[in-house]
């Protein structure tokens, strides 16, 4: 399974990459191992949410359920994430990234703060 994961460079510029999470033969189906986390929290936005630079708050996985979002960096490289696509944010330093509404659709997802 691939996720998107937005991360802090040694330039202080965010920066994407895409990783593979390895799923093992389960009782029904593949699984991973599992990820320890905090808690889940759940989040709507508006169709016109525009957020400018910023820093992820946390380590945490970003789980799109409806809507999608277009994710900014530095450099000017665009990412679309769309329902069902999982990023995982780690850029909580530097310059961060623009989360910006695509086609003024409203948004849902989850934020699943990390265990440290």
């Amino acid at each position: 399974m691939q996720i998107t994961r937005i991360y802090t460079g040694d330039d202080q510029q965010s920066h994407f990459e895409d990783i593979e999470i390895e799923l093992e033969v389960g009782a029904a189906g593949l699984i991973s191992a599992p990820w320890p986390a905090k808690s889940v929290l759940f989040r709507r936005v508006e169709g016109s949410y525009d957020l400018d630079f910023h820093t992820a708050p946390r380590r945490q996985l970003v789980v799109n359920l409806s809507g999608s979002v277009d994710i900014e960096t530095g450099d000017g490289t665009v990412r679309r994430l769309g329902a069902g696509d999982i990023l995982l944010a780690e850029d909580t330093t530097g310059q961060g990234h623009i989360s910006r509404a695509v086609d003024g659709e409203p948004r849902t997802c989850l934020f699943i703060p990390l265990a440290d």
